[in-house]
Formats: C-alpha cells, sequence, structure tokens
C-alpha cells in the first residue's frame, strides 16, 4: 500500500489496562495480549492501523502483566530504527516517584521525556483495546482543517452502552459542548440521545503537542483520577477548541464496509466479535489486501485433515492444526497448532493456539485459552456450567488447564 509518512506524528498506544471484566483470559496476561479472531492479538489492531496510515513512530505504554504483550511486539513489531521509525515498549519508569499509572492521563504525563526528546507537531493517544480498522490519518487531517487543540475519535452506540463510555454533545460544527464519562443516571443518557444514540469516545485522541504538555502538566499538580475521559477532556472544552471527529462516516482504502468498532471488554463482547468474523459477509474485512492486519508469522504447516468423515460448517481452521476422523466443527475458531482427535463435537466455540481435544468430546459455547486439554470424553456443556467456569453463559477454560472428569473450575480475579 502506498500512503505518505507522517513524520510530525508521534503515537503512544495505551496498553497498560488489566481487563479484569476478561478474566481468567486475562488471568496471565493484560487485555491488549489477549489473542482474537484465530490468528491475532487485540493489539494487532490497532498497531496495524497505525502502519498501515503511514505512522511509524509508535511507543506502547505497557503496566500489568505485560510480559506476554512485550514477547509478542518483539517478536513480531520490529519496524526500521535506522531510518527512525519503531514500535518502542515501555514499560512504567517511575519518574515522578514511586507510583504506578494513576490513570490514562498520567500514562502519558510519566512519559512526557518521550515527547520532549521526539519534538512531534501532534501526539495520537490510542486505546490498545479495541477490534476496527482506522485510517488514522484521516482523523489527523480532520484535526487540522478544524485547527483544533484537541479531537476525539467518536461512534454512536445504543444508549443501553451509555455506561461504558464517555458520552457527549456537539455543536453544528462538530464542536465538542458536553461530556460525560460512563454516566449511570437514565437522566443523563437520555439528554446526551439523539435519534436513538448516544455519541461515545473510542478512546482515540489527537492533540497539538503544546496544548498537550501543558494540560498534563497543569492536572498533574490537581488531586483528580488523572483520566483522560474523567478530566481532561470535560475540562479542556472549557477552555480549548475541541472537536468530534465522527469516525462512523470514514472508510478505508480498498473496503466498501460501514466503519467497524467493536469493544471487546467482557467475555461475551469477546465471544461475539470473534463469532461476527463467522458470518458470510464479517462486518469487519480481513482480506483487504490494502489494509492488512499484522500479526505473527511462524513456519507452521497447513492444517491436516484425516478422514472421510470431519464435518465443518462456518468455521476458520487456522494453520498448524490436526483434525482427525469423524469430527464436526460447527461456527467456531479453531486458532492454531490445535490437535483435534476423532469423535469430537465442537460448536460456537473459540479453541486458542495448541490445545489438545482428545477423542469423544462434546465442547459447546466455549472458550478454551491457550494449551487447554480435553481429556477424553469429556463434555463442556451446559449441563457441567456448575462445575465450570462460566461468564455471561459461556464457559471459558483458563490457560494450560487440563480438564478430566473430576475438573472442578470456579476461579474468580483478585482485584487489588
Amino acid at each position: 500500500m502506498k500512503t505518505s509518512l507522517l513524520t510530525n506524528v508521534l503515537a503512544m498506544v495505551l496498553a497498560g489496562g488489566e481487563g479484569t471484566r476478561l478474566f481468567p483470559l486475562t488471568k496471565e496476561r493484560c487485555k491488549p495480549a489477549v489473542p482474537f479472531g484465530s490468528r491475532y492479538r487485540i493489539i494487532d489492531f490497532v498497531l496495524s492501523n497505525l502502519i498501515n496510515s503511514g505512522i511509524l513512530k509508535i511507543n506502547v505504554l505497557t503496566q500489568y502483566k505485560a510480559h506476554s504483550l512485550i514477547k509478542h511486539i518483539q517478536t513480531n513489531w520490529e519496524l526500521n530504527y535506522k531510518f527512525g521509525f519503531y514500535v518502542n515498549i515501555v514499560p512504567p519508569q517511575m519518574r515522578i516517584g514511586k507510583i504506578w499509572f494513576r490513570g490514562t492521563a498520567d500514562a502519558i504525563y510519566q512519559n512526557l521525556n518521550l515527547i520532549f526528546d521526539e519534538q512531534p507537531d501532534y501526539v495520537i493517544i490510542l486505546s490498545s483495546d479495541h477490534i476496527y480498522t482506522m485510517d488514522i490519518k484521516h482523523m489527523i487531517e480532520y484535526h487540522i482543517h478544524k485547527e483544533a487543540d484537541i479531537t476525539v475519535a467518536t461512534f454512536p452506540v445504543d444508549p443501553s452502552e451509555a455506561s461504558r463510555f464517555g458520552i457527549m454533545k456537539i455543536d453544528k460544527d462538530n464542536r465538542i459542548i458536553s461530556f460525560s464519562e460512563k454516566p449511570k443516571e437514565i437522566e443523563i443518557i437520555e439528554d446526551y440521545s439523539v435519534n436513538g444514540k448516544v455519541l461515545a469516545s473510542m478512546g482515540n485522541y489527537v492533540f497539538n503537542s503544546d496544548v498537550l504538555i501543558k494540560i498534563l502538566e497543569q492536572d498533574a499538580l490537581k488531586d483528580t483520577s488523572h483520566d483522560f475521559g474523567k478530566n481532561i477532556i470535560p475540562e479542556s472544552i472549557k477552555k480549548h477548541r475541541v472537536y468530534s471527529y465522527s469516525f462512523e462516516k470514514t472508510n478505508i482504502i480498498g473496503s466498501d464496509k460501514p466503519p467497524y468498532w467493536r469493544d471487546v471488554g467482557t467475555i461475551k463482547s469477546f465471544f461475539d466479535s470473534n463469532m461476527e468474523l463467522l458470518s458470510d459477509n464479517p462486518p469487519i474485512d480481513l482480506y483487504n489486501p490494502y489494509w492488512p492486519i499484522y500479526s505473527a508469522y511462524t513456519a507452521l504447516p497447513a492444517a491436516k485433515i484425516i478422514g472421510e468423515n470431519v464435518n465443518i460448517q462456518n468455521s476458520i481452521i487456522s494453520e498448524g492444526c490436526i483434525i482427525e476422523n469423524n469430527t464436526v466443527i460447527k461456527n467456531s475458531l479453531i486458532f492454531p497448532k490445535c490437535h483435534i482427535k476423532n469423535n469430537t463435537y465442537i460448536e460456537n466455540s473459540i479453541i486458542m493456539d495448541g490445545c489438545v481435544i482428545n477423542q469423544h468430546s462434546v465442547i459447546i459455547k466455549s472458550i478454551l485459552d491457550k494449551g487447554v486439554i480435553i481429556e477424553e470424553g469429556i463434555e463442556l456443556t451446559e449441563k457441567n456450567h456448575d462445575k465450570l467456569m462460566v461468564s455471561e453463559e459461556i464457559i471459558v477454560i483458563p490457560k494450560g488447564q487440563i480438564i478430566n472428569k473430576d475438573t472442578i473450575i470456579q476461579e474468580k480475579p483478585i482485584y487489588f
């Protein structure tokens, strides 16, 4: 793909979230490192959007359980430092004291040295835990055209989802005039609703770098949550030119699909977004050669189907898999290096890397994290919900578990 490089733009990707609502998929990894869509990690989408948009100076700010994320980026996201391009992993530096990041804005504040070193005209701050395709270059061009100080990427959502997002009102020129972070009060949500939708922040921002530095230095002196949604944006609309960038009105090269954006912050939303990939005409185009989603490319053999009686319907089978005789797979995603042995039935499920499903097993509406072993004759179905960990009617088996007839898994996340 030919695109102009935006050398005066610095990207700061927020990848430090715990992702507690995705437990147990986040038991041993942060949310951006969770596998998705048979061959990706969640963070691959924001990084691919940046690369495809010609933005090649990228800092990824990590914090909780970052080893899996760091390993993935180090292995698969090397750019050419010789020409000033990089995907740089930034762990907490504690430059202002022995404290973790206290909020999204504080994460940037504690790493202002990266902005001072690079001296960009614009800083884009992006969330790393959403599934979407976006030409970020268009948002920057819009920001410049509007002579904005701050631009917020927005997307209309149903009012029932308003409590998960920052929502806003805009004037006829798309300037933000009011902002409410994750409101729970019905009166506020109704007040912000227009034509049956509320305008939600995607957690993606463009800042003029001088404005960002001044705002963060002022916020650091206050007793706040040091958060973009709770503090920075609501305060900024009083003093600065803050605009909404309507993501739903944009498109990317090579695709005629409407813009796609999903927050996969819960087990159900994660499950549903994976299942969307299996439809005849998925809402996100992962086969667009002009906008590839990059990830790990390993030297694995093609998937191998053994026997004459394998029935695979409406499913994705990844490389390195072995599927044996008399197996039925319906409406499921099978990640790389899985071994599914004979006489197995799988339906409406997500089977992650390296899982082994032994003979005579039944798996329905389940998520198996990496390296799970299902012993012979096991059923993961509704009748075993009382013995297994279930989130929103979906069975979730943690990474590396061996499941036999005596297994009971009812873990709960530990909140610190």
